[in-house]
């Protein structure tokens, strides 16, 4: 493939690129016993679970071009050097060096199917058996979430720090892939590096300053190339809020921008990322998790501005879309759960009736379990259409004005998240 120019300067620009992941055996390879390491509630049904995304990748398939993570994955391993570039880093943070050359003589194709699904461990010593792990390399449960370990911010892609260990091979392997010059051009901002700069403030060399820095995709959300949306919660902390400021402080392009930061409760695990509460729709409409976004509650907004190259203003504010409204982006809200039951909202919420996933603006991809939340959609203008029906060719996306495609959602939703979480765009039309 020629190299793909990273361009994504809004969350609702028709797309024309974006990084998918299909569930595989990764998925199978989790127990009860580990669920909840692997950040599920409960283990899924792959073979539902292949379904409901082939329904995801069909739709997007006759949209946009599609990237498939595995084959990604083994173009970088292809390239002797870059192969073992990325296994020395993985065998060393993963503690696991001693399969190292093993790893080196596993062929590209192969081995990009052990670093997803998982590698055996050798149960050659009394340590390793009693340590009752099954897996030398832990298979990445949550990568068919491809938002969560790199987000597209303009001509930049971010690679995410991620905020369970379990996760963290998924960054390392997004950063191989966009680092790779033969598939994307763009310039990458490495949050894992936002650690190393904490842990050496104070000038004291090999000192361990305690550092909680963590950043991931879904909480960032592109409003326009000036604008950005950040959740602060369980998985993006506001020191790495801090170190994504300090690096738009580098921009010295003379334009005002602005980063709005909504703050998430963190004991509840339906709220992980901020595309959880907010997603946008259209130019003028968004859909919201109402409670949160706009009722009075303990959770604040902040409003930061930068201006030539330094942090002019920060101000708490009353909300979101106040904020947006201010800055020129008045957004209609849709609710999740529609408006008239807050146990509507509240279950929605849960099943990610919140986060939907724009492929040009008012055509949005959601789960069809959410009906009160389709409704509402309805309602605000939205033709609701299944994803089979755009698969098999009856209803043409072109001519849809305003649209929700359905995808159903019995298995991917337990996962933790919806069609934003699913899918890294990479390139998107400007609006």
């Amino acid at each position: 493939m020629d190299p793909v120019k990273v361009q994504v300067h809004s969350e609702i620009g028709r797309l024309r690129g974006v990084i998918l992941h299909t569930p595989g055996d990764e998925v199978e390879n989790m127990t009860p016993r580990i669920a909840q390491r692997a950040l599920y509630s409960d283990i899924l049904n792959l073979s539902i679970a292949q379904k409901e995304y082939a329904q995801v990748s069909g739709v997007l398939n006759k949209w946009t071009k599609t990237y498939q993570v595995n084959d990604l994955l083994e173009a970088v391993l292809d390239d002797p050097g870059d192969k073992s570039m990325l296994l020395r880093r993985i065998c060393s943070i993963e503690n696991v060096p001693e399969y190292f050359d093993k790893l080196m003589d596993t062929p590209a194709k192969k081995l990009a199917k052990l670093l997803i699904e998982g590698l055996p461990a050798k149960i050659e010593t009394l340590t390793a058996f009693l340590a009752d792990e099954y897996y030398a390399l832990s298979p990445l449960y949550n990568f068919y979430f491809t938002r969560d370990a790199s987000a597209s911010i303009g001509e930049d892609v971010l690679i995410c720090k991620m905020a369970n260990r379990v996760r963290v091979r998924e960054s390392l392997i997004m950063e191989a892939i966009f680092s790779n010059p033969r598939l994307f051009d763009c310039t990458i901002i490495d949050a894992n590096q936002f650690s190393k700069e904490v842990a050496g403030e104070g000038g004291i060399a090999g000192s361990t300053v305690k550092n909680n820095v963590s950043v991931e995709g879904g909480d960032i959300l592109v409003i326009d190339k000036n604008i950005l949306l950040v959740g602060n919660g369980l998985r993006t902390t506001s020191q790495g809020i801090d170190r994504l400021v300090q690096r738009f402080c580098q921009d010295k392009d003379g334009e005002q921008k602005h980063i709005i930061v909504q703050q998430l409760p963190d004991d509840v695990e339906s709220f992980i990322h901020m595309d959880m509460v907010f997603t946008m729709l259209d130019r003028d409409a968004c859909l919201i998790y109402e409670p949160l976004i706009l009722w009075e509650n303990q959770y604040r907004t902040v409003h930061i501005t930068i201006e030539g190259g330094r942090v002019k203003k920060i101000r708490d504010e009353q909300n979101v879309l106040s904020t947006l409204r201010k800055l020129g982006k008045d957004l209609e809200p849709v609710f999740c759960g529609g408006d008239e039951d807050e146990w509507n909202a509240d279950r929605e919420q849960w099943h990610s009736g919140a986060n939907s996933f724009a492929i040009a603006p008012g055509k949005i991809l959601s789960y069809a379990r959410n009906v009160h939340t389709l409704n509402a959609l309805s309602q605000a203008g939205f033709n609701v259409v299944a994803a089979n029906d755009v698969i098999d060719g009856k209803v043409d996306l072109e001519k849809e004005k305003r649209c929700v495609i359905t995808i159903e959602g019995s298995e991917l939703p337990r996962g933790g998240g919806g069609a934003r979480c699913m899918t890294m765009p990479v390139l998107r039309d400007d609006i």
